[in-house]
Parts: structure tokens; sequence; C-alpha cells
């Protein structure tokens, strides 16, 4: 391809942006909307889930008010679909440590996170990683000798390539992938809570919370305080530092003076119960010890702070903070849970350990009332993902597109809920029809939604269908189709359908 074809390819692009722009500040004069959804192109990257196609409306937030830095992001587009371009696209996030020293990981090193800056944007995704946490110092001398990475930025690496809500590629991520991308590594060991630093006295630093507030700090000097929207996201331990970071960051930039950035939670897996243990066991390490046990000496520990209209609520009982269904009250920002109905997590510290023999019958009870609880805890969350998978952590997997509940998709509906955010802010108006925002499975196993990510046998690594799924989990048939008064054959096709 010669040079006067790359500036055909680049003039047509320019002409589609600027007509694109003209019916969209048309609409404005208006005050309509466009009758006709746009629909998203087929993906070889999407597998085949439902019968109806999901369609996603252009997103203009980023340019309706910076139509020069929008034309500069068509030309990249432009020139990216070509092998003769002379420009590359770096879809990589580069590591940046913090401007201030003294707040660090656990062993005193400096913290930092990983930034991939999408010019133009005027969205900012912040995500918190997980990776449980330890609660006293022979525990954590464990962590440190065996998981260092997340106590330590001694060896992290100077890149990280980001999936799922994290990706810059349309097809993986339909509605953030043009946004600004934060990961920050999880080096605190505390839910994000801690504000204690290293000292004689102290082995570790504990400085989660704090962390949070300097990586903001030091992206309002690249970008952040241009921004419109900023998503605080995050995966289980992290998704919790959601729930308990979302007001304070909110609260932070409020301070600053920064007071037209819109802050919203994204709290994945980190939607605990504080229910009792299938088995009750010594609080001797993190996996065994019960988790209203783990959090009431593992705040101590850390120095641990919580938000403060929480603490009001709960005032020298802060440890219920970090349990979901108490924080979620508190929190003003909208915050969006994405929570497996029986997350391995859970079923971990509740003593439900599903490998080698199939559980038994009071095992299964205990999964099945689990799922159960879970909802009832959910059922007054308006902006919610809930599938009956037994699973961890979601919104980073690059099987996040995949999953539906009620025909619903995840990115699809954190595309419904921010729409609606949007309406709300602009009239009050209720969620636009057609566009589900709570949405959770009724049906009572786990992996009953046929949707769910796969399942491997742990001793034989062998992948296993939704029927030996369940005879694994000790899931009688037979019996099962007698009470409800069908033929089992029935009633296996029925499973193996999700109905």
């Amino acid at each position: 391809m010669d040079r006067n074809q790359v500036l055909d390819v680049f003039h047509w692009a320019v002409m589609l942006g600027l007509i694109q722009s003209g019916a969209l500040g048309a609409r404005k004069l208006r005050g309509g909307r466009n009758p006709q959804p746009r629909r998203a192109l087929p993906s070889a990257h999407y597998r085949d889930r439902t019968e109806t196609t999901e369609s996603f409306s252009l997103d203009f937030t980023a340019v309706e008010e910076n139509m020069d830095n929008f034309m500069t992001q068509v030309k990249n587009l432009a020139q990216s679909l070509y092998p003769c371009s002379a420009q590359k696209l770096d879809y990589e996030m580069k590591l940046h440590f913090l401007e201030n020293t003294s707040v660090t990981c656990n062993d005193g090193t400096p913290a930092g996170y990983y930034l991939k800056e999408s010019k133009g944007s005027r969205r900012w995704l912040i995500f918190l990683e997980g990776g449980w946490y330890c609660f006293n110092k022979e525990n954590c001398d464990s962590r440190y000798e065996t998981m260092r990475r997340l106590m330590s930025s001694s060896k992290w690496p100077q890149t990280k390539t980001g999936t799922g809500i994290l990706s810059s590629l349309p097809e993986e991520n339909p509605h953030w992938w043009n946004a600004n991308m934060v990961f920050i590594p999880y080096c605190s060991s505390d839910v994000w809570s801690g504000a204690t630093p290293k000292t004689d006295q102290n082995d570790y630093a504990f400085m989660g919370s704090l962390i949070i507030k300097e990586v903001v700090k030091d992206l309002l000097t690249k970008g952040l305080d241009n921004a419109k929207i900023l998503l605080l996201a995050g995966s289980s331990a992290g998704g919790t530092g959601v729930l308990l970071n979302v007001d304070p960051v909110s609260e932070l930039l409020e301070e600053l003076g920064h007071t037209n950035i819109q802050v919203r939670g994204l709290s994945d897996s980190g939607w605990f119960l504080d229910n009792k243990q299938y088995r009750c066991t010594d609080c001797v390490d993190t996996i065994n010890c019960a988790p209203t046990e783990v959090i009431k000496r593992g705040i101590k520990y850390w120095g641990g702070v919580v938000p403060e209209r929480c603490r009001q609520a709960y005032e020298g009982k802060e440890w219920n903070c970090f349990f979901g269904y108490k924080v979620y009250p508190t929190i003003k920002r909208p915050v969006f849970i994405v929570q497996w109905l029986f997350d391995e997590a859970q079923l971990t510290v509740d003593n439900i350990h599903l490998t080698g023999q199939p559980v038994q019958e009071g095992q299964w009870r205990y999964i099945q009332n689990l799922g159960t609880e879970l909802r009832n805890t959910l059922k007054d969350v308006p902006a919610m993902f809930a599938p009956a998978c037994l699973s961890h952590e979601f919104i980073t997997r690059n099987y996040w597109t995949d999953v539906h509940v009620k025909g619903t998709s995840l990115p699809r509906a954190l595309h419904c809920w921010d729409r609606s955010l949007q309406e709300n802010s602009r009239n009050n108006k209720s969620p636009p029809k057609g566009c589900p925002v709570h949405l959770i499975d009724s049906c009572p196993w786990p992996h009953c939604n046929p949707t769910c990510p796969t399942i491997r046998d742990q001793s034989t690594g062998q992948e296993m269908n939704v029927i030996q799924f369940l005879m694994h989990m000790g899931f009688d048939v037979q019996k099962m189709a007698h009470q409800q008064g069908m033929d089992p054959s029935k009633l296996l096709g029925m499973l193996s359908s999700g109905s």
C-alpha cells in the first residue's frame, strides 16, 4: 500500500468521524435518541451462548467535548488497520512507582501502579488486585516466603497486559476498552484497609488505604484531573477494597477541588458472608480461620480504617464493615456488585473443600443454603450480576463476556448501569427499558446456569459437564426426580439445558 492509499483511508476515517459527531450534535439539538441501536460487528472471539445477539451503542462520552483528541484517535485507528502503518498500538500498562516514597508495600519497598493512558478519554478505570491477606506475624512471615509478589515490589515486571475489563481490545471489553486503565498491585495484605507504616516495632507496613489515595493523587498529574468518570474496580480482596474505599476516594477528590469527577465502584467477588463455618476449626492460618475472626484480628494488626459512615454505624465493631451486606447500605456512591452465588473463596473459609471424594449430604445442603443466604443479602442491591456458578473472581477473566444471567452478559449489564446513571444525573429518570441492571440467578445449585465457566476435575484435570459435576458434588438424580415427581431422564435433560 502506498502513501496516497494510507491518506485515502485516513480521510475516509476523518469523514466518518465528522458524520458521527454531526449526528451526535443533531441528536443533542433535537433532544432525542437514535431509534435504532448500532449493532457490534460479529466477532469470532464471542461464543454463541444465546439465540439473540447483543448490541452495544457507540459511546461518545470520551469525545463529546474534545473533537481534536477524537480525531487523533480516528487517525490512530485508521493507521492501525493496515500493516504498512508506521504506528504500532501499545496495549501494555507501564509500571510507575509512587511519588510519595513513604507509602510502601509490606516490606518497605515502594508501592506503585501500572498505567495505560488513552489520550482524549475522560473515563478512568482503577483496578485493585486481590490475593487474600495475613493477620499476624507468623502467617505474614509465611506469606512473605511463599507469595512475596503480594508483599513486595522488588520483582514486579515493568509492564502488564490487561485482560477482561482491563483489556484495550473492543472484542474483549466492549464498553470500557478505550478508558485510561490503571492496575494497582496488591502488596499490603490488608484488604486495602491499612494505614500503618513499617517501623522498628512493626515488622511490616500495612498501607493499603493510603496506597489507593496516593495513586489517585499521582494520576491527577497524568490526566485524571480532566476525568468525567472514575470507576474504582477490584476482585476478591480488591472487591472488598472497593467497598471500603469508593467513598473515601470520592471525598479525597472533592477535598482537592475535583468535584466534577463522578466516582463509582465495581466490586467483584468481594461480597463475603460472616456466616458460621460448616466445620469450625482453630484460627491458625488464613485458609481455615473463620471470616469474622480473621477480620477481627486483622483490623487490629493492620491498623485498618473503614469508611466514616460505616465506622459510626458499627462503632467498636468496625470489623463488620468488611462484609458487603453490612457496609453497602452505608455507601453513598453508586456501586455495582458482581458475585458468584457459590464463591469458591467463601466455601474455602467455610471449610468446604471440593476435592477428592464427592461431597457428603450435609456439605451439599450447606452449599445450597449458602446460595440462598447470598441471594437474600443481594435482593435489595439495585445494580448487580450474580450467576449461580461455582467460581471466584470474574471481571478480569477472558470469559467474562460469555456468562449470562437471564440472557444478559456482564459487559451489557455494566453498559446499562452506565446509561442509567447518566439518565439519572440528567433528569432523574428510571433505567432505560430493556436494559437490566439487577441480574441474579434463581436456580438453586452450583452451575445450574449453562453459561457458567468450564469446570475441571481437580484430580484429573478433565473438563466436566453439568451432570458430571453434580454427580461429583453428590447430587442424587434419582432421588431428586422422585421428589419432583418426574422421570429421571427428564430431570437430566433439564439440568443439561440449565432449566
